[in-house]
């Protein structure tokens, strides 16, 4: 009785909050503007399959690019001392403690074609380069605002890791590059399949990095989603269908990941 009176608090946060919205959102999607029932609106979603294309080809960019540099970071952090550890791990989140906005104004400020890194080019005799509203920036913002996602589960998980398995690699004759692939990146598969979802899911349906990076022409799900609601093009039915198959979409990529992580952890043992 104590731990169902004590789970009551967020059964009820999670029932306004969280199946109450997407319930309006299932409504929303399967009727028209007088409330009647309608496949129409999903059937509108198509014409912006070049956005999901779009959306999710540079969410998964963002990501891999995001896992490249975050692995590194996390497995130098994970093996140095404990006190610097904890000084490492506070500059990889000292970013996320200023606002997600004011981060991608300085983006901003920093790749605009009379920009900062501009201007140093220009000092240095060279030419400028255009780099604002481009996929590029799109891109870029994506893996500076999200990298810390990937970096902290895979930082939890390599510092959990047995030392005396990859010792054991060693002495079997596994020599540093056999011991990382056959072993230590095995056995933190579920950090990189944590990292990997947490940086994919708000990468593919970002809008505020896509609006103020990318100028508008490189139209992302968020934007869309957006423009729906709170732009010009009011339409919160057709809003909702899109919202619904983003879900779809995102549930998919998590499933496929979850099976990843369940095939992940009967593995990563020594292999020589």
């Amino acid at each position: 009785m104590k731990s169902k009176s004590a789970s009551l608090p967020y059964l009820v946060w999670m029932v306004i909050f969280i199946i109450v919205p997407t319930a309006l959102v299932f409504v929303f999607a399967f009727t028209d503007k007088s409330g009647r029932f309608t496949l129409q609106n999903l059937q509108g979603v198509g014409q912006y399959s070049n956005v999901f294309l779009r959306s999710i080809w540079l969410g998964a960019l963002a990501t891999v690019i995001s896992l490249v540099l975050g692995y590194p970071l996390a497995y130098i952090i994970s093996k140095a001392r404990a006190s610097r550890q904890n000084v490492l791990i506070m500059l990889v989140m000292l970013p996320m403690w200023m606002n997600f906005l004011l981060r991608t104004y300085a983006w901003m400020t920093l790749l605009e074609d009379s920009g900062i890194i501009n201007h140093v080019l220009n000092l240095l005799g060279l030419p400028s380069v255009h780099m604002i509203n481009t996929q590029g920036a799109v891109v870029l913002g994506m893996v500076y605002n999200y990298i810390p996602y990937m970096i902290l589960p895979l930082y939890s998980v390599l510092t959990k890791i047995d030392r005396s398995v990859v010792e054991a690699a060693q002495d079997l004759g596994a020599d540093s590059r056999k011991v990382f692939l056959r072993v230590t990146f095995p056995m933190s598969m579920p950090g990189v399949i944590s990292g990997v979802t947490m940086v994919f899911v708000p990468a593919v349906s970002t809008f505020i990095i896509s609006k103020m990076l990318g100028g508008g022409s490189n139209l992302l799900i968020g934007d869309l989603i957006d423009m729906q609601f709170l732009g010009s093009a009011y339409n919160p039915n057709l809003g909702s269908a899109i919202s619904l198959v983003l879900m779809v979409l995102i549930l998919i990529c998590m499933g496929i990941m979850n099976q990843f992580d369940e095939n992940g952890a009967t593995e990563g043992g020594v292999m020589v």
